[in-house]
């Protein structure tokens, strides 16, 4: 699995989880998808591929103001909890973010 990959799925967990724990849905509302849906597409056309840094330390910030605060949000809630639900992702998430 590509990296890009890799943090599509692991982004949309993250909403998945978000939704799930803090606004106690069920399923992920509209407003939501369409955030996993953005993310998704952001990434897929991200001028860094393969060699992109994370988002936050990225130097051209291609988010939306709305949708950047709205990662933002899910990001400070779940990412220190990822240990928890996704062991795995949190691992490689830490493990690419120290290795340079």
């Amino acid at each position: 699995m590509t990296r890009i990959e890799r943090e599509k799925q692991t982004v949309r967990k993250m909403i998945e989880l978000y939704c799930r724990h803090h606004l106690k849905e069920r399923t992920m509302p509209e407003e939501y998808q369409h955030l996993a849906e953005f993310a998704c597409h952001r990434l897929d056309h991200c001028k860094y591929g393969e060699q992109k840094t994370a988002c936050k330390d990225c130097p051209t910030h291609c988010y939306a103001p709305k949708e950047r605060e709205q990662i933002r949000e899910i990001m400070r809630r779940v990412g220190p909890r990822m240990i928890l639900y996704s062991p795995k992702d949190a691992i490689i998430h830490i493990w690419e973010k120290y290795k340079k």
